[in-house]
């Protein structure tokens, strides 16, 4: 039977370049000039500048708590506090992530990303003016502040990607939604390098310094700035059609898509495209649906299914563990470099990783970088483990376990770090994107923070070989996963992509899927 050589995981590819475009074009998609993918780029990169302070929340602790524990400050943390300090955010993320959905339905893509930036500027303001003298105010404060970056951090992980997945071009949204990685792992690199220059200074001068309240004021006017670009950003017309406004709609796409005139055909037949989706939608569900009732659809629980145990593998293959513990991990990893001076190299490594799998992924589609990214993990962590049993750092070898962990994020950001975060834009109907991916943001942060929190006791329980076993084992079940079930969306308008898990296309063998990808 033809079903039993079918795959779960393929969807219809375009033969060829052309015909991607010739087909976005028959389906309601104005055609992409030079002038709107420019447009498209400068509104896509102008949201996600919003998400660099929250890569600085992410890497901040790493420079924070070394000195926030010594004993030459003018107030000190205790231990237990200092972990509270570094943990409570990743508390917080999961909250942040289910909140963002309900925003960026209720308010809207652009409001969302005023709300990020203020709540963030006033995170920052918080530590930059913290308690001086009294470390039992200090502490109080800095966990207010934490809880509210966190609360940042999970709301800044949908909504840009959202947004450059619904204003740019098909052509364009592999390479745009990836910005949201890109921008995270650049506000981490920033605070690292921060991080790195402060410890040199202080040890050439031999004076303690609380550098860390000037990286906070610099994240704080940072954030300022990011929060005024918003304002001339125009808003999602997918949002605006699904809240019946088709007039501001068709205003504000002729801004993304470069067309001055009015009622020009392909604005025309791209709002109607839009407003027919929505209508499919809003068809099939009574007046009184529950978002509940909306996720017994298959366009809405199949991905979803997908996306979060997409986020399970990245999460337990121990990618957030090396970026959270960049020093300490190189410390046990074996790393012969200075541990802070590794965590700016994992940091640049991250980003230069992230602008070439922009090129990539619109190249191979999304299916075949995330296999690569699988295999290279496992045998990366693999390696490690080999160097935790047999240990080289005494000798000629010992630049093995930095090559190691230079390649293991070059492979995940290749991959199983970056495409969770930049499909989880593609794959969602438009009336319940906003809710639907924020729902998965909150299962992927949940499943960080256990990880993060079980990290050190794994450590301390098996060993550093098992655990770095356990990692490479979970990367290697990650590829079984991503061949069977993960579609191909390269190519794909947001709607055929709507398609086909409704099951209005018919699917094609898997192998196939991935052939097709690699010529496009």
């Amino acid at each position: 039977m033809d079903k039993a050589r079918e795959t779960p995981t393929s969807m219809p590819a375009d033969p060829s370049a052309n015909k991607a475009a010739e087909a976005s074009a028959s389906s309601g998609i104005a055609k992409l000039t030079k002038r709107a993918a420019i447009t498209q780029i400068i509104a896509a990169v102008v949201a996600n500048i919003t998400i660099i302070s929250s890569g600085m929340g992410i890497g901040f602790p790493s420079i924070a708590m070394m000195e926030l524990t010594n004993s030459t400050s003018s107030v000190v943390l205790t231990e237990s506090e200092a972990s509270w300090f570094a943990s409570i955010t990743s508390i917080m993320c999961p909250f942040g992530g289910l909140l963002s959905g309900y925003l960026l339905d209720k308010v809207g893509r652009k409001r969302t990303l005023y709300c990020i930036n203020i709540i963030s500027v006033i995170s920052w303001a918080i530590m930059s003016f913290a308690s001086r003298t009294d470390a039992s105010v200090l502490f109080v404060e800095l966990i207010v502040a934490r809880v509210i970056i966190g609360i940042a951090i999970g709301l800044s992980s949908t909504p840009a990607s959202v947004y450059a997945a619904e204003v740019a071009h098909p052509r364009l949204r592999g390479r745009l939604t990836l910005l949201t990685a890109g921008c995270t792992g650049i506000g981490m690199l920033l605070v690292y390098s921060l991080g790195y220059m402060f410890k040199v200074g202080a040890n050439a001068t031999a004076t303690p310094i609380e550098d860390w309240r000037y990286v906070c004021t610099i994240c704080g006017v940072f954030t300022g700035v990011s929060l005024i670009t918003v304002i001339p950003l125009p808003e999602s017309p997918s949002w605006l059609v699904g809240k019946r406004r088709p007039q501001d709609a068709e205003r504000y796409l002729k801004v993304i898509r470069a067309i001055k005139e009015d009622n020009h055909p392909e604005i025309k037949a791209e709002i109607k495209s839009l407003e027919e989706n929505v209508a499919r939608f809003r068809s099939s569900e009574t007046k009184k649906s529950s978002k509940l009732v909306q996720l017994k659809k298959p366009e809405v629980y199949k991905p979803l299914s997908i996306m979060c145990i997409f986020f399970l593998f990245q999460q337990f293959s121990g990618i957030f563990v090396i970026i959270v513990y960049a020093a300490s991990f190189s410390v046990e990893a074996g790393v012969a470099i200075d541990p802070f001076l590794s965590a700016v190299l994992v940091g640049l490594t991250r980003v230069v990783t992230t602008v070439l799998m922009s090129f990539i992924s619109d190249k191979f589609g999304r299916r075949p970088p995330a296999l690569f990214s699988g295999f290279g993990m496992a045998c990366c962590m693999f390696g490690l483990a080999a160097c935790a049993v047999f240990p080289v750092a005494d000798t000629q070898y010992n630049w093995i376990p930095t090559a190691l962990l230079v390649a293991f994020i070059f492979t995940a950001t290749l991959g199983f770090l970056t495409l969770p975060f930049s499909m989880n834009a593609e794959v969602y109907p438009t009336k319940i994107r906003g809710f639907a991916s924020g729902l998965t943001i909150f299962f992927g942060y949940t499943m960080s923070f256990i990880i993060l929190k079980s990290y050190p006791t794994m450590v301390s329980a098996i060993g550093n070989e098992n655990v770095f076993l356990f990692f490479g084992l979970v990367a290697l079940l990650g590829i079984v996963f991503v061949y069977f079930f993960l579609p191909e969306t390269k190519g794909r308008t947001l709607q055929d992509i709507e398609d086909y898990f409704r099951g209005g296309c018919k699917e094609a063998n898997a192998s196939d899927a991935d052939k097709q990808a690699s010529k496009a």
